[in-house]
């Protein structure tokens, strides 16, 4: 199967179609990838075929066919299909959208498929008109979304329509879509790109075919405007200055990847904000996932960071869902906020270090007894054995503090979190100190 099909030849306006137009697929055989709901055994396939399809929501990142499914089922279902765009479809139209298939209905005994994309920018009061005329099966509902059901659909009216999860293209669904660009315009794909350049054209595009086939056509008009000046095929610098993107090869994969995280990382910990920002360019111009990097820093907060400043935690974790809020390219200031921050910190790994002593001593242990007075007296039997017998309630000492026993008999005394003197930990080794100065 071939992700693109081509338009009908015949047709003498094809080729002043947008590029994504002549290679959008005109069967469902001809879409590539989704072998989970597409595949020639798959349950989805057979009820498609069949004509039957319940309300749907196609879930899944952009340019990965959703839009294109949609448009494809309504071949395959004998209904009125109606086609909208949540950012302008207000609550008034839903509701004559709905009342006129219920019309339909009644009056003509036609179903009508009702496609709504970006069903996720409805708000609570929209997406209730729908439900009424889904329940009472009116129209067949399907909603296209970038973003998860579960948090932007209403569950009334998720609960009343199947989740269809789409997987972003794979390497090989996009090199097909290369060569099907190409062809459009009758070129070798070697003529116009270096293996190097189709690697990082793949790359660029992200899994998502509206981008590749967007970034193919300026490089196929750049190449029919050159004409016999043309010079090629392209290498990635060449192909960056027609596509005004980062020339800088960085493959996910690769030990730049690997040796790059590990700059920035060490760069954090060893306190220099200016490394640090620097390897952090150098990951985005490469095209490095903002999402994981964020993520790399909230693990750096607690691990190098810790308790020598308790805000580093908060500060990479807002980071975090700032990034996945605010998207690309400004994502990139909030990461730069929450780098220097954590480089400039005062830094203590002995929260770490602690668990990593308490798992070793859990490992060469076991399961030491806990001690009776810390156990659980939920129950007449547990209180007869001792359960509970002998705790003291620490807020009932005159600094929220009771000498008592916490650690199993074998271990008993036994250190495993040890402050620093540097920033806040300074504070919580003298609060421990002051705490059990003079108890006993």
């Amino acid at each position: 199967m071939d992700l693109f099909g081509f338009a009908d030849s015949s047709q003498p306006d094809s080729a002043a179609q947008p590029l994504a137009e002549r290679l959008r697929p005109k069967t469902l055989e001809d879409m590539l990838g989704q072998p989970k709901i597409l595949g020639e055994r798959s349950t989805w396939r057979r009820l498609i075929e069949a004509g039957s399809v319940p309300s749907l929501i196609l879930w899944g990142p952009p340019g990965c066919g959703k839009t294109t499914f949609a448009l494809l089922l309504a071949k395959r279902v004998d209904a009125e299909f109606v086609v909208r765009n949540a950012v302008d479809t207000g609550a008034k139209a839903l509701r004559e959208l709905g009342e006129a298939a219920y019309r339909r209905r009644l009056e003509h005994r036609r179903k009508t498929l009702l496609f709504i994309d970006e069903i996720h920018r409805l708000n609570k009061a929209q997406q209730d008109v729908l439900l009424p005329f889904v329940e009472r099966g009116d129209l067949t509902l399907v909603g296209a979304t970038t973003e998860n059901p579960s948090y932007e659909i209403n569950n009334a009216l998720l609960s009343r329509c199947r989740v269809l999860v789409f997987e972003r293209l794979d390497e090989s669904d996009l090199q097909k879509l290369i060569d099907r660009a190409a062809a459009t315009r009758e070129l070798d794909p070697t003529v116009l790109l270096t293996d190097e350049s189709r690697a990082r054209l793949i790359e660029l595009s992200d899994g998502d075919a509206r981008k590749l086939i967007n970034m193919m056509e300026l490089l196929l008009e750049a190449r029919v405007a050159a004409g016999e000046s043309w010079v090629g095929p392209l290498d990635p610098v060449a192909l960056a200055q027609i596509l005004d993107v980062p020339s800088l090869r960085y493959d996910r994969n690769s030990d730049e990847h690997y040796d790059t995280i590990s700059a920035f990382i060490k760069s954090v910990r060893g306190s220099d904000p200016n490394a640090a920002v620097y390897y952090l360019a150098r990951m985005i111009s490469g095209g490095e996932d903002p999402v994981f990097i964020a993520r790399r820093l909230v693990i750096l907060a607690s691990e190098d960071v810790g308790n020598a400043d308790p805000r580093a935690i908060s500060v990479a974790v807002a980071g975090l869902q700032a990034v996945e809020l605010v998207g690309w390219p400004e994502a990139a200031i909030t990461l730069a906020q929450v780098t220097t921050y954590l480089a400039s910190a005062p830094k203590s790994n002995r929260a770490y270090v602690a668990f990593q002593e308490a798992q070793a001593e859990v490992a060469r242990s076991g399961t030491l007894p806990i001690p009776l007075s810390l156990r659980s007296a939920k129950t007449s039997l547990m209180k007869q054995m001792g359960y509970g017998r002998g705790y003291k309630y620490s807020h009932e000492g005159p600094k929220g503090y009771v000498p008592q026993v916490f650690l199993p008999e074998e271990i008993q005394g036994k250190v495993f979190y040890d402050p620093t003197d540097r920033g806040f930990e300074k504070n919580i080794r003298q609060y421990l100190e002051w705490m059990k100065n003079g108890q006993s």
